[in-house]
């Protein structure tokens, strides 16, 4: 087994080599002056079992293309397996034809990872289950839940707590924790009028006097984080926190959770958090390089990754 990581989450990449206690490979990843990406495996990965570690985070189509272009020199060294190890995979909100004329690119990038040579693909929370079946490639879907609840029981009451869906697609996931730490749900009933804004319109369930945990898989802007914050207070809440995988946080989302009546936002570093999340009063990183590390030894193994889960 052989670990080779790309540009885009280098402090993830080394936090899971430490757990495998395998070392990164020597890897040149540059750029030449019109931004053109060139990569170079720097030691023999003839017949080997490699595992790229590459986010397709911001700037997405330059993580995405790193990984590509990764892929395809593994491919072209005689790889013996190449698996794509993407913690947050990009474009995943395009899974679906949302109105006429408009592509599915999650199905577009599952195609490139495929055809530059991916023998399987191993990612973390999914925006939706059904990317699985964009891959025509053996792809494992793991779940931060694991990992949220030991930090959950760690920091928060559990007999008084209820797990909050900031929207009704995310009912499936929540429910997921919600068993997991024995707690009631609840549902935000929301109305997104355009990409990036959204309105709160209700809360589904009684949250009066409980500590709310709003659970999701991303948080980009964060409209809708504290708009749920504001509107479960109105309704009682006696504290509001949030645990989302992926904290993308573009544009002012961090001044604006700051601002916002959440005590607090715990994230992962499937992102790699940048100096103003760190710097944030009310933003927590939780790692999960060792539920990838994990899985990875499992995939080299032949192992079942889905008992990480049971």
């Amino acid at each position: 087994m052989k670990l080779v990581a790309g540009n885009s989450n280098r402090a993830l990449a080394e936090a899971i080599s430490g757990y495998l206690k395998v070392p990164l490979s020597a890897c040149l990843v540059r750029r030449f002056a019109d931004q053109e990406i060139f990569v170079e495996i720097q030691e023999n990965i003839r017949g080997e079992d490699l595992f790229i570690i590459q986010s397709t985070s911001y700037p997405a189509n330059d993580n995405l293309m790193e990984l590509l272009i990764l892929i395809d020199a593994a491919r072209r060294s005689s790889a013996r397996r190449i698996t794509a190890v993407v913690p947050y995979f990009g474009y995943a909100r395009q899974d679906r034809k949302t109105s006429a004329r408009t592509p599915i690119s999650a199905k577009l990038v599952a195609n490139l990872i495929t055809r530059a040579g991916a023998d399987r693909v191993l990612t973390l929370d999914l925006h939706a289950g059904q990317i699985q079946g964009f891959f025509d490639i053996p792809t494992d879907n793991l779940f931060s839940v694991p990992v949220m609840v030991r930090d959950i029981e760690d920091h928060n009451d559990i007999g008084n707590a209820m797990v909050i869906s900031p929207d009704v697609g995310g009912v499936v996931r929540a429910r997921l924790l919600a068993s997991r730490i024995d707690a009631p749900l609840a549902i935000v009933d929301k109305r997104r009028e355009r990409p990036g804004e959204s309105e709160v319109m209700n809360i589904i369930g009684d949250v009066e006097g409980r500590d709310c945990i709003l659970f999701d898989d991303i948080v980009d802007s964060g409209g809708t984080l504290c708009n749920a914050a504001e509107v479960l207070h109105e309704r009682g809440a006696k504290s509001v926190r949030a645990y989302i995988t992926h904290g993308v946080l573009s544009g002012g989302a961090v001044a604006r959770v700051a601002a916002s009546r959440l005590r607090e936002l715990v994230i992962t570093d499937s992102i790699e958090p940048n100096a103003a999340v760190l710097a944030s009063p009310n933003i927590r990183v939780l790692t999960i390089a060792p539920l990838i590390g994990e899985a990875i030894s499992r995939t080299a193994h032949e192992k079942s990754v889905s008992s990480l889960f049971d």
